[in-house]
């Protein structure tokens, strides 16, 4: 794991300052019982190569990088030769009255470097290896050697579970957002192929079963493709291919500058949405606008228009008024002070109950991904109403708030 991750670098930092102060405590015992070691210039000597090794080597505990395996064992032996040397330097009677070890608790850092590099199992193991060298230089089992070992022993192997523990939830984290990521990319995708692909194949399945002869044959080859390839679309990964719009389907014209009073993020152009929903204005659709201009970054306002030019194809393909020509329809263009509101509204029949459920799971996704994806990109909503007979009514709301639109 990389030495930056979250939740293992402050382990790091944490031991390095340990190491630190733990030899300036070995030290500090030292002098208070100068007067009392049988050899106070071999144990001198010692906590001089202690405190030089701990000094020189503090960059190799600050990452797991530079911390490795061999350093730690070599941390431990001086721990240990340590532990082992006190018997030579001080008296039985100190080691019998629970006096410390020339080390003292600067051992354990070792012990925790290894639970944080390796896990609970080499904790333990080196906790082993401190308790057995504690047993042979007081020469028993006394009581607070067993504590001292069995505190190291429990706070090591704890730490190096939690460190594991931590591993594995960042591991699931790292997975998570990667199939989110891959999710919301095949979403992207597929709102671009149903933009355009699709609908072209099935312009071409009605016009070739209209023309009928060899055309007929060429609609029926489009109409399966159009089938295959929703069926991809609803539940495979999309390959990622150049989308283009189809012929016929309206596109909106390409941003229009406004002045920089919009919010747009830093360094973000901004356009006026206006311009992008007036291009969809026609015999058949009226658009209502406000009279000042309606910013939005361009990414934003070029997603709030697809949004509605999907919204108007459906009108155009599924909906028909009374005489069986095209529904009239209606873009109500609202600049609210949080938000952009447009409302996409029709007087066809309306959308019968359970009818969008259905066109989903059987791989038509207009509503889905290219209405109601691209909003929930944008942090916004979309909601539909619907009434059978009455017509129907699309609200598409995106928040002005600059961390969704950037």
């Amino acid at each position: 794991m990389a030495a930056g991750m979250s939740v293992e670098q402050p382990l790091w930092r944490a031991l390095t300052a340990y190491r630190v102060l733990t030899m300036g405590y070995a030290l500090a015992l030292y002098a208070h019982a100068y007067g009392e070691y049988v050899h106070p210039l071999g144990a001198g000597a010692y906590l001089a190569v202690l405190a030089v090794w701990t000094l020189a080597t503090v960059r190799r505990v600050s990452g797991a990088e530079r911390c490795t395996p061999l350093f730690l064992a070599v941390e431990l032996a001086v721990g240990l030769a340590g532990i082992l040397l006190t018997p030579v330097v001080d008296t039985q009677a100190r080691i019998d009255a629970g006096g410390p070890t020339l080390p003292s608790i600067w051992t354990a850092g070792a012990v925790l470097g290894f639970a944080i590099k390796k896990g609970w199992r080499w904790a333990a193991g080196a906790s082993l290896l401190v308790g057995a060298a504690n047993v042979a230089a007081t020469g028993g089992f006394a009581q607070d050697t067993v504590h001292d070992v069995l505190l190291v022993c429990i706070a090591s192997i704890a730490i190096g579970y939690v460190v594991e523990v931590a591993r594995a939830s960042e591991r699931t984290l790292a997975r998570a957002l990667r199939i989110e990521a891959a999710t919301r990319e095949r979403e992207r995708l597929a709102r671009d192929i149903h933009d355009s692909v699709l609908q072209v194949l099935a312009m071409v399945q009605r016009r070739g079963t209209a023309i009928g002869g060899e055309a007929a044959e060429l609609g029926r080859l489009a109409g399966e493709q159009e089938a295959a390839l929703r069926t991809l679309v609803s539940s495979g990964v999309v390959p990622e291919a150049p989308a283009s719009r189809a012929a016929g389907n309206r596109a909106p014209v390409p941003p229009a500058a406004v002045p920089p009073q919009g919010r747009g993020g830093e360094g973000g152009e901004v356009c006026d949405v206006r311009a992008l929903l007036s291009a969809y204005a026609g015999s058949r659709v009226s658009f209502a606008e406000p009279g000042a201009p309606v910013p939005l970054p361009s990414a934003a306002a070029g997603e709030l228009a697809a949004a509605v030019g999907a919204a108007l194809d459906n009108v155009r393909r599924h909906a028909r008024g009374p005489s069986g020509e095209e529904a009239q329809a209606w873009i109500l263009l609202e600049d609210e002070p949080d938000a952009v509101v447009v409302t996409v509204r029709d007087d066809g029949p309306g959308i019968p109950p359970g009818r969008l459920e259905d066109a989903e799971a059987e791989g038509r996704m207009g509503v889905a991904l290219s209405i109601r994806g691209r909003l929930r990109d944008l942090g916004g909503s979309a909601e539909l109403l619907s009434v059978p007979g009455q017509g129907t009514e699309v609200e598409l709301r995106v928040p002005k708030d600059d961390q969704h639109n950037r």
